[in-house]
């Protein structure tokens, strides 16, 4: 994995990514080759093609990573990959034609620009296919041994599926302490000579720390003879971190956190960021007004006018402080006569319009007020009811931390995990919302904004 603005990305993604950046740019030159190589002096009327190539490439990967094909989730399934191809050069037509509305000296013709996008989908198709395969390769796969077998151990045996599929393969688990090993039994390696020969017989890059307990039987020298001979050793946080994209709660220490380079740039108050949210939350008010004001008409004459349109409730923000967060009524006035309570699958206080606005994530639009005000950012943690956040705060560790940051309209546990409606889905979503405290950067809000398309155009966790 590399860390790219505080961001884990895999390496064979990023090698994917750069070769659609040149397909891309080969693709917009070809294009216009091919059109104009038997008209003299029109070749001339489109230079320098070198910027229509470099706004060709923004667009189009953008459009790319709109649709999750950037995203840390592999996908296997050959419609899938089809699909998600089709759309993203869907949103890159679209991108690429109000791109010439606004600048009209990025035109090249339709023919040259027709082209472009069909060599370039039939590249981007052929490689996205070679890559599912190439991508399984050895060449890209890294070898673990965990240094543990007991419960901390158990987290990465849970895994070992997920970590397959991300290239990642566990060659077994030292047991150093007496006690009886968590993990399945043929998966426990000895230690016959040294710590290094059993890394190097398995052909390991890399040990991962799980010990329950580091003070008894800390193999300290064979731990240094490792690294110094090329062997990576990391903690688990720091694994599972890296590889699932949280920070698991279960291993997390407050040492973790006080000693880490992360916690500090989220929580500290930046301009750049403020200045991020008031751009990006106008930009999408511009472009999404006449589908406001289309709902909030369709609200207002669902009821005939009887029922409000907007929707306001107390939420949790930065420093536990309250504030009144704004959205689409989608539900009946009277939906919690019972008290509060979250939604479920097929909800019977759903509206018939709120169905679709819930689905699409338009009963989200009015929330962008709240952003402008500064009472919640656009990318962040999601707020919570206070009637919620007293037990979550009594019964998840670190659950505090989220209000050290502005909640946000959508957030890294939103792209990353489905809806929750239990305990438990509560506190896994508190392990991505950590991971986006410990490592934010503009560059990951980015990301997560980009890839929040997809998360509206497939209807993934919607209720």
């Amino acid at each position: 994995m590399l860390r790219i603005f505080r961001h884990y990305v895999s390496i064979s993604l990023v090698w994917l990514m750069i070769i659609e950046v040149l397909i891309f740019s080969a693709a917009a030159y070809l294009g216009i080759e091919i059109r104009f190589l038997e008209a003299d002096g029109w070749r001339a009327s489109v230079e320098p093609v070198y910027e229509k190539a470099i706004v060709f490439c923004i667009i189009m990967m953008f459009s790319l990573t709109a649709v999750g094909l950037h995203s840390r989730r592999h996908l296997f399934n050959f419609n899938e990959i089809s699909i998600r191809v089709f759309l993203g050069f869907v949103i890159g037509f679209v991108g690429m034609t109000l791109a010439f509305y606004v600048s009209p000296g990025l035109y090249v013709g339709r023919g040259a620009f027709g082209l472009s996008m069909i060599i370039a989908f039939v590249a981007i198709y052929i490689t996205r296919i070679a890559y599912q395969k190439i991508d399984d390769h050895d060449i890209f796969r890294r070898r673990f041994l965990v240094l543990g077998a007991g419960s901390k151990a158990k987290l990465v045996e849970h895994e070992e599926e997920y970590f397959v599929r991300q290239g990642v393969d566990v060659v077994g688990y030292v047991s150093i302490d007496r006690n009886a090993p968590q993990v399945s039994a043929n998966k426990v390696l000895d230690i016959n000579t040294s710590l290094f020969d059993l890394a190097e017989e398995h052909d390991v890059d890399e040990i991962v720390l799980a010990m329950d307990d580091r003070r008894k039987g800390f193999p300290i020298d064979g731990l240094l003879e490792c690294k110094m001979k090329g062997i990576i050793v990391r903690d688990l946080v720091d694994f599972l971190e890296r590889l699932r994209g949280h920070i698991e709660l279960e291993a997390l220490h407050p040492s973790v956190m006080i000693l880490s380079d992360g916690f500090t740039s989220a929580v500290t108050p930046r301009i750049e960021k403020r200045v991020f949210d008031i751009v990006v939350s106008l930009l999408i008010l511009l472009v999404a007004s006449p589908i406001i004001i289309l709902t909030s008409s369709i609200i207002w004459l669902s009821s005939f006018g009887r029922d409000p349109v907007f929707y306001r409730q107390t939420r949790i923000g930065l420093s536990d402080i309250p504030f009144q967060v704004m959205k689409f009524r989608s539900m009946r006035t009277d939906a919690e006569k019972d008290g509060a309570q979250f939604a479920k699958k097929r909800d019977s206080r759903v509206t018939l319009v709120g169905s679709f606005i819930r689905k699409t994530r338009i009963d989200e639009l009015p929330q962008l007020l709240n952003v402008l005000k500064g009472e919640m950012s656009f990318v962040g943690p999601r707020p919570e009811r206070p009637e919620f956040v007293l037990g979550y705060e009594q019964s998840i560790p670190h659950y505090k931390l989220r209000h050290t940051v502005k909640p946000g309209i959508t957030g890294w546990a939103q792209i990353c995990y489905p809806y929750g409606e239990t305990d438990e889905d509560t506190k896994n979503k508190l392990q991505y919302d950590l991971y986006y405290i410990k490592n934010y950067s503009l560059f990951l809000d980015l990301t997560i904004i980009l890839q929040t398309i997809q998360v509206v155009l497939f209807g993934q966790g919607a209720r």
